[in-house]
């Protein structure tokens, strides 16, 4: 327990240059690979987050785990997810690898199979129609459970305008 409140000199300036070292890789490796590192429109994208918090975490921390041991491990992250965006590119990998968007309500009529797949609840559904500013049900074109797990409502005042395809095009229906 009195450890807790223990730490040398030399290891508070290894925490700070290990800090400072596996940082700067991170911003370089980003600046490398682009924004979509750290975006959150598919699993894999997820996976690659946590994998660099994991990483940062465990460098910083662990006195196991030296600055070049972490910052190997970070470039390997980066090539997968610079890889995983090229493959991506091939419908057969972006099948495997990315989630598909499910259809939850089409107009007024709630996909309660569809949110069950999705683990959604009706209680869920209404929170975000109602953050769309929905106040009537028949304003509703569409409400799309996505890849990232988001929630997107889809609607209009205009009794008359319907929903444009291309806007749902691959979206699981059933």
């Amino acid at each position: 327990m009195e450890k807790w409140f223990e730490a040398s000199w030399t290891s508070i300036i290894a925490i700070i240059l290990t800090t400072t070292g596996i940082y700067l890789a991170i911003i370089i490796f980003t600046r490398i690979a682009g924004k979509r590192s750290f975006s959150k429109m598919s699993s894999f994208d997820f996976a690659m987050t946590v994998a660099v918090g994991s990483i940062l975490a465990t460098t910083i921390l662990s006195a196991s785990v030296s600055l070049t041991q972490g910052i190997t491990g970070l470039a390997a992250v980066y090539i997968l997810q610079i890889s995983a965006a090229v493959f991506r590119r091939y419908s057969w990998f972006q099948k495997a690898i990315d989630n598909s968007p499910l259809l939850l309500m089409n107009r007024q009529t709630i996909l309660n199979e569809n949110l069950k797949k999705a683990r959604v609840t009706e209680g869920d559904l209404r929170s975000k129609l109602r953050e769309a500013n929905i106040i009537e049900l028949s304003e509703v074109r569409a409400v799309v459970f996505e890849t990232t797990g988001d929630i997107s409502v889809l609607h209009t005042s205009d009794e008359n305008q319907e929903l444009e395809t291309w806007l749902i095009k691959d979206v699981l229906k059933h």
